[in-house]
């Protein structure tokens, strides 16, 4: 053995014990005698996945350009409401407060259509993970969308994936900055439009766009754009792969949600294994299927081997699939090494036992119920739902007043909210006090009643004064239950708010 020397250097540079020409091992001083250093978070290994041909990177590209087309394509859609109304299709309407949905029409008191709608989507987000796995993270994703696209950008001015890889190790050149700038140029542009057509999902599209480059557009609208331009060329073109392991919770949630009987990408190791090269006229006979070339590593956009099996990081996007396939195809071996199936039955083939498929689970049937029930729940009340409310605020300060000639006057503040398109005639009246007069501050009034007109698709706000006589007051106790009717005139609607008639006394 040859003699040992002691040297200096740097531990990143000489990394540990070197044997020279001259036989001597040398030992880094500064390595051994240096602390560890332990990193906060794993430096980021760029991945460059290679462009994958086949069935399932064909419904990945029908995915991005249907999804993509609707988003930028729906805030342009019309939808005539009437003169008074907003005729955009789809809109969240703050200033006015409502949202609008092609023909539904949500006001703030109605918010829980809204709550009921994320309840269902979980709902069936729960039952496509536990029939499907990630399928959701593969193909709707805004995430795996929009990394879709840069990625396919990235490719057409870079290269595909070993294009890519040996730009990245190139020195800076006027060629290689060119390329870079023209790609992250297109990179801004694509962030631009998703967050400035995010906007107009809240503003009148066209009214926006047309403002927007005139400095017309509300302020809301440039800060809003700016927002989701930076967190989309942020997340789609520079974490990519990060976001779906460190940021997005749904990988831990979704273990709670398959089974064994859930379809998931799996890699069929009883076939493949023992993997290695495979020469053209070499037997099969010994050895697996699987010729390690690494391809279904190449094309995954998260950059594991699926053949390690379950991952955290797998998005179930099948692209190990498609490239697998297409690897089977050439050699002459039969398809489906790496293929969407069970847990349970990748157990079975491997036993050459005949799977089992078990779609109707007590889960399934479960979240099948649930999203059947709550959609039929949200549909009934949409069709039976009023185009008429009420709502009654008593005054608080004073919160009765007693008149001269012993009466007690107690004032309310009504908002009649006509949800109709047309305008419509209401009387208002009350029910639960014998000789109750009603009056109302700028309407006529007969004692008894008062007639409103409320514009169409607005809220009509109204004062309104209840007097009960002094001998009336005699017989109240200090809080009184009444009922506040509005009816609209002839056999329309009827809206009823309870309150209470405070008579002063202890």
């Amino acid at each position: 053995m040859g003699k040992t020397t002691i040297i200096g250097g740097s531990p990143a540079k000489t990394g540990g014990p070197q044997i020279a020409a001259d036989g001597i091992n040398r030992i880094d001083v500064t390595a051994v005698n240096a602390p560890e250093r332990r990193e906060l978070y794993q430096k980021r290994i760029p991945i460059y996945p290679k462009l994958a041909r086949g069935l399932f990177r064909k419904i990945k590209w029908a995915f991005l350009f249907v999804l993509l087309g609707a988003y930028y394509a729906v805030p342009f859609i019309r939808w005539d409401r009437g003169i008074s109304a907003p005729d955009q299709a789809v809109l969240a309407d703050f200033a006015g407060r409502r949202f609008y949905f092609f023909f539904i029409e949500i006001w703030p008191q109605e918010v829980y259509y809204l709550t009921g709608l994320l309840i269902l989507a979980s709902f069936v987000l729960f039952m496509a993970s536990a029939l499907f796995g990630r399928v959701w993270c593969g193909y709707a994703c805004p995430q795996t969308v929009w990394t879709d696209l840069f990625i396919a950008v990235e490719r057409m001015v870079e290269g595909d994936r070993n294009a890519r890889i040996k730009l990245a190790r190139q020195p800076l050149t006027g060629a290689k900055l060119v390329k870079k700038i023209i790609k992250h140029i297109a990179w801004v542009l694509i962030s631009f439009l998703t967050g400035g057509v995010f906007v107009l999902y809240f503003h009148d599209a066209p009214t926006v766009v047309l403002g927007f480059f005139t400095g017309n557009a509300p302020l809301s609208a440039y800060l809003f754009a700016g927002i989701l331009t930076f967190t989309t060329y942020s997340l789609a073109g520079v974490m990519r792969e990060q976001v779906c392991t460190y940021m997005c919770p749904w990988p831990r949630i979704q273990g709670a949600l398959t089974d064994e009987d859930s379809f998931e990408v799996t890699y069929r190791e009883w076939r493949g294994e023992p993997r290695g090269a495979h020469k053209k006229k070499d037997s099969w006979e010994g050895r697996g299927d699987c010729i390690d070339c690494k391809l279904c590593v190449a094309v995954c956009p998260m950059g594991i081997d699926i053949r390690e099996g379950d991952q955290l990081e797998c998005i179930n996007c099948a692209l190990c699939i498609d490239a697998c396939d297409g690897v089977m195809e050439k050699i002459g071996r039969p398809k489906g090494l790496i293929a969407y199936d069970t847990e349970r039955n990748r157990k079975l083939l491997s036993r050459d036992e005949d799977p089992v498929y078990r779609p109707f689970r007590v889960r399934i049937v479960l979240y099948a119920v649930l999203v059947v029930g709550i959609s039929a729940m949200m549909l009934y009340g949409l069709m039976s739902r009023s185009t008429l409310d009420l709502n009654t605020l008593r005054d608080r300060s004073p919160t009765f007043v007693r008149l001269s000639d012993g009466s007690v006057r107690n004032g309310y503040t009504l908002k009649i909210i006509n949800k109709a398109t047309v305008a419509r005639n209401f009387t208002v009246q009350i029910e639960g006090i014998e000789g109750a007069k009603l009056k109302a501050i700028g309407l006529i009034s007969d004692g008894s009643s008062v007639s409103v007109n409320a514009k169409p698709d607005k809220v009509h706000a109204m004062k309104i004064y209840i007097t009960i006589p002094a001998p009336v007051v005699k017989g109240l106790k200090a809080s009184t239950p009444i009922s506040i009717i509005v009816d609209e005139a002839g056999d329309g609607e009827r809206a009823i708010n309870n309150t209470v008639f405070l008579s002063g006394k202890r």
